[in-house]
């Protein structure tokens, strides 16, 4: 089997590589490409079927990234909310720390699409023990979130370090790590690597995955693995413009995450980050396809609808509604559209 440094290591990082496998005008990528960084490892570039496929729209450049006129660098306000470089802490009692530059794939959509893969994205040890020393020094702090970048390419040495370190402060109650790599490099997750991350509960894990076809054996294993070291998983869905924004592709790809272990956690509105303005949605879209969802699959299966509001101000769900007046009764609409009442405070119907 190949090692997952090999995978990584043999990745398409230049337009004229594609022109090998696929038949398009390459030329058209270049400028986008010299602007936003493009790796695609050999695992998730063999599972793209044809130019413009839900998984080619994710991996690949578009000249649309340079055409955007209405997203900011930006859009969650997390430099501004950053005490130390590797630290944003957006709520109370939550902070988010970097401890990786790099991803397994540089997904076009990126929220952090500014620096990923680039000099901008300066993470090192320096920082990282800085971060670790403001979470110490901030008692009010009982979460940690871990990103990136993505840790899990971080080595195992080096994450079981981090890791020590954050389990042994007094009042961090829960470690999370946020990845994409058991859905873009899943022979990553090793025996050794799940054993690592097994000692320090309560930790958890939410991935990535937008797309039925990212459910590969590859990536069920991977699950499967985090899973039996006790590590809960849920999944970060973005809700994305011609690659997942309907509903039976969304129904195939939540089911299916349950069958691999993962709970479908949140499905997030595009975020207003330059250069992926050509994947936003309008809202009503992901208010539509929850409407659909809910009562076709399992509770199990129906992620939360948020929206990161722009500025750090926060997740936001966007349910869709189905209150139809209060007051004595509470009248509401079931999932089929019935009208039904629920009597207040005990009146009888």
């Amino acid at each position: 089997m190949t090692h997952w440094k090999e995978t990584l290591q043999d990745s398409v990082t230049k337009p004229a590589t594609l022109a090998r496998h696929f038949k398009f005008d390459y030329t058209v990528l270049d400028n986008a490409c010299a602007r936003f960084p493009m790796r695609i490892n050999r695992y998730y570039f063999d599972l793209i079927k044809e130019v413009d496929d839900p998984l080619w729209k994710q991996a690949v450049p578009d000249p649309l990234e340079l055409e955007d006129k209405v997203c900011i660098p930006d859009p969650l306000g997390e430099e501004r909310l950053s005490p130390v470089p590797a630290i944003v802490h957006k709520y109370p009692d939550r902070v988010l720390l970097f401890v990786a530059s790099e991803c397994a794939m540089y997904c076009r959509f990126c929220t952090r699409k500014r620096m990923v893969g680039s000099s901008a994205m300066c993470v090192n040890e320096k920082s990282i023990e800085e971060g670790i020393k403001y979470i110490q020094e901030t008692s009010s702090v009982r979460e940690v979130l871990l990103s990136g970048g993505d840790p899990l390419l971080l080595s195992d040495k080096r994450l079981n370090s981090i890791l020590g370190k954050l389990h042994s402060i007094p009042h961090l109650e829960v470690i999370r790590i946020g990845s994409r790599i058991p859905c873009t490099l899943p022979m990553r997750i090793t025996k050794s690597l799940a054993t690592i991350l097994g000692k320090y509960h309560p930790l958890y894990i939410n991935t990535h995955f937008n797309h039925p076809r990212e459910l590969t054996a590859e990536a069920a294993k991977a699950c499967a693995r985090l899973a039996g070291a006790g590590i809960p998983l849920g999944c970060q869905t973005v809700l994305l413009k011609g690659i997942n924004d309907d509903a039976q592709t969304l129904k195939k790809l939540f089911t299916g995450l349950l069958k691999v272990r993962v709970k479908p956690y949140y499905l997030f509105q595009g975020d207003l980050t330059l250069g992926t303005n050509h994947f936003r949605t309008h809202s009503s879209c992901g208010v539509d396809i929850m409407k659909q969802l809910i009562g076709s699959v399992s509770g199990m299966a129906i992620p939360t609808l948020a929206l990161d509001a722009p500025g750090g101000k926060g997740k936001i769900p966007l349910t869709p509604d189905y209150i139809i007046s209060t007051g004595t009764n509470l009248i509401f609409r079931n999932y089929c559209g019935e009208i039904c009442t629920y009597p207040e405070n005990g009146t009888p119907l």
